[in-house]
């Protein structure tokens, strides 16, 4: 029951990182006066790694790790997630 709870909290916590990401990747788009191409190539990256850090988040609350352990695993996951969008 425990595990079902992290999981769908886990679920909700992605899907609203992938909202947030969405608005927040317009807005430094907009920043740095990026248009055309350039606008939707950074925005494609920009949600990507938006996405690959959040489904790393998770992962790591589920596995209940903090502190140095938690950034180990962090920088393992997000260079995973990288290399697998390639």
């Amino acid at each position: 029951m425990r595990q079902l709870l992290i999981a769908v909290v886990s679920t909700l916590f992605a899907i609203n990182m992938a909202f947030a990401a969405d608005a927040g990747c317009e807005a430094k788009a907009t920043e740095k006066k990026l248009a055309g191409a350039a606008k939707t190539s950074f925005i494609k990256k920009c949600e990507a790694d938006a996405k690959a850090g959040s489904s790393c988040e998770a992962q790591a609350a589920e596995k209940k790790l903090a502190g140095a352990a938690k950034t180990s695993f962090m920088k393992k996951c997000e260079a995973d997630a990288k290399a697998a969008a390639k």
